[in-house]
């Protein structure tokens, strides 16, 4: 076989294909507002995750004990007044690192919007890996039964609004199935 010495290194030129189109929304060669070209709701459905993990990271830290009791369903009244507030202690610091991802996610709606694709997926990915840590290290909590009664829904329907936000991230407004338009140098 022979190769040709003047071919340049790399992917063939042409257009880019489904998985680099993705690939180039979530890791942006800018970072800026400018060159954004994401889905008019994908910015709103960002600001209302925050928005909403905004106030489940205020809620950890000044309502601990009733989260822990009520959506985690851990049974505190069985607990030592230390063990208490060593449950109490982690949710505080649970909401903290809740408020200090919000604070990056505030910045890139502010000024980095680009970037919006892959906060979601960062998004995602943080709680997905909260979901396979708790499958696989339950927390023992109150119920009939050793069920967990106390178990709240909302984490799923947060699931689902990060889900939709990064569809909507991804989806380009100026080209709907995500290609990379014509002349845009695209790979």
């Amino acid at each position: 076989m022979k190769e040709e010495p003047n071919r340049p290194a790399g992917p063939a030129p042409g257009p880019a294909t489904g998985v680099t189109s993705v690939f180039r929304r979530l890791f942006p060669q800018r970072a800026d507002n400018a060159s954004s070209r994401e889905n008019r709701l994908a910015p709103w459905f960002f600001a209302l995750v925050v928005l909403l993990k905004v106030g489940i990271g205020l809620d950890a830290i000044f309502n601990g004990s009733a989260m822990a009791r009520l959506g985690d369903g851990i049974p505190m009244s069985t607990f030592t007044p230390a063990g208490t507030q060593s449950v109490i202690s982690l949710f505080a610091l649970w909401g903290a690192s809740h408020l200090m991802i919000c604070l990056v996610c505030l910045l890139v709606l502010a000024r980095y919007r680009t970037l919006i694709p892959l906060m979601f997926a960062l998004l995602l990915l943080e709680h997905l890996a909260r979901r396979l840590v708790l499958h696989f290290l339950p927390i023992a909590a109150a119920g009939q039964g050793g069920e967990n009664a106390g178990i709240s829904p909302v984490p799923y329907g947060f699931l689902a609004l990060i889900i939709i936000g990064l569809v909507l991230s991804l989806w380009s407004r100026d080209n709907p199935r995500g290609q990379a338009s014509p002349g845009s140098g695209a790979i």
